[in-house]
């Protein structure tokens, strides 16, 4: 895991942009699933940069207006035996000051009366408004009475701003021991999908497969999967986020997996491979995969820095509207095809997002009308694909699908460091080639 020095180094940072203004930033609560049953606990992702602190309802306080001593505030659920039997224990006050670098730490309960004096000389509040109500109502309420009395003390922040700007530019560039843990996220991710896809065979379930992938993830020591695993036989596999996964693998069918790991401290993989359920692909199958897949390695190869994520996306779209062409799937020039997005029933979403502690990571993709270069440390999926049903209605001009070739759903997806020198693709330990899935 991170230590503990690189979230100071983090927050030394943080109070430095936020340029004398305050910021409160809170932690996420518990999620009810049903009855009195609740989702397990999820960090916010924001918080969790800044702290390292994994427990619920949290506030923290970054203060760059106050001085050495006092600008790391957290206040936290104080230490109660009678529910630490229920539900574990907790840090408390005395631990987070310990074992987390807190400045000052407050029981939870003294947020409200204390939160006004906190605030008071700051230039401005980093709050996001809209998430965290029971929060936002007392930021609010403090910032009201800092407005009401500043013509008597001459103090007041008067400005309220988002803190995502400053964090997420943050989060978007990886620390060299952000980028180890990526590695071990994508590792253990690649080893996964090389042991599902030596389980895979005709008539087993999807969900078996799932169980096999799942189980390695927690045997490594991940916290599970980082988003809903997709496990899609056929023509499952032409729904972008089927989740099902309770269908029988048959002989002569694709099987998509889009699955990665979540390790302890959040950090994500993001792999998805297409091989054949019985081992060999039929020259429907062959076709659209080798189109995919020369589409995938041109656009891995454009992660570079000075280019973007609009560039890739580009050069990965192209690749896949030349090969459609050719296969007769789609009539017309490359430029007129695209230009008209009359590919969109075939190929309908992005080549690739952002990837880090959430598995859509924050940061931004374009700033004004001009998109985001890349530059070291940002890590990126690239994942085309290729869905074949009758789903979505032909457009006009294009050749209806023949039946030989629909539920067919093709996806390569490979999580992509940008480095100084050529992309590092972190999750190449899963294999791709269709010389690997025949073998």
């Amino acid at each position: 895991m991170i230590n503990l020095i690189d979230f100071s180094k983090r927050r030394e940072r943080f109070l430095a942009k936020l340029e004398g203004k305050a910021a409160v930033i809170p932690a996420a609560s518990m999620v009810v699933h049903h009855a009195d049953c609740e989702y397990p606990f999820r960090q916010n992702s924001d918080f969790w940069y800044l702290t390292g602190f994994d427990e619920p309802d949290a506030v923290a306080l970054f203060l760059p207006h106050r001085d050495k001593g006092e600008q790391f505030v957290l206040f936290v659920r104080p230490k109660e035996p009678e529910n630490e039997v229920w539900h574990g224990s907790r840090w408390g006050t005395n631990g987070a000051i310990e074992h987390f670098g807190v400045d000052i730490a407050h029981p939870l309960s003294d947020l409200e009366d204390y939160l006004v004096d906190y605030l008071l000389g700051a230039k401005g509040i980093a709050f996001r408004v809209g998430k965290h109500p029971k929060i936002e109502t007392l930021v609010l309420r403090a910032w009201c009475k800092q407005l009401d009395h500043s013509s008597k003390s001459g103090q007041a922040a008067f400005g309220l701003f988002a803190p995502c700007s400053i964090l997420h530019e943050m989060r978007l560039r990886k620390e060299p021991e952000e980028l180890e843990r990526m590695r071990e996220a994508a590792r253990i991710s690649a080893e996964a999908h090389e042991i599902a896809r030596r389980f895979v065979r005709p008539e087993i379930n999807e969900r078996q497969v799932q169980a096999v992938l799942e189980n390695y993830f927690l045997e490594q020591g991940a916290r599970g999967p980082a988003y809903g695993s997709i496990v899609a036989g056929g023509d499952n596999a032409c729904v972008l986020h089927y989740t099902a996964n309770n269908c029988t693998l048959r002989s002569g069918d694709l099987l998509l997996i889009d699955a990665g790991c979540s390790l302890v401290d959040y950090y994500n993989g993001d792999i998805t491979r297409t091989f054949p359920v019985n081992g060999r692909f039929t020259p429907q199958q062959r076709d659209l995969y080798e189109v995919v897949l020369a589409a995938q390695r041109a656009a891995v190869e454009d992660v570079v820095v000075g280019h973007d994520a609009e560039g890739v996306h580009l050069t990965a779209l192209r690749i896949l509207v030349e090969g459609l062409i050719e296969l007769g799937l789609l009539v017309g020039s490359t430029e007129s095809v695209i230009a008209e997005g009359s590919y969109r029933h075939l190929y309908m979403h992005r080549t690739g997002h952002w990837l880090g502690l959430d598995v859509h990571d924050v940061g931004a993709y374009r700033l004004g009308e001009y998109p985001v270069e890349l530059e070291e440390g940002m890590v990126l999926t690239v994942e085309p694909g290729i869905y074949v049903s009758d789903r979505l209605a032909v457009p006009e001009g294009q050749p209806e699908i023949k039946d030989h070739w629909k539920g067919i759903g093709i996806r390569i997806e490979d999580d992509v460091l940008v480095t100084g020198n050529e992309p590092e693709v972190l999750s190449g330990d899963a294999l791709k080639s269709i010389d690997d899935l025949e073998a």
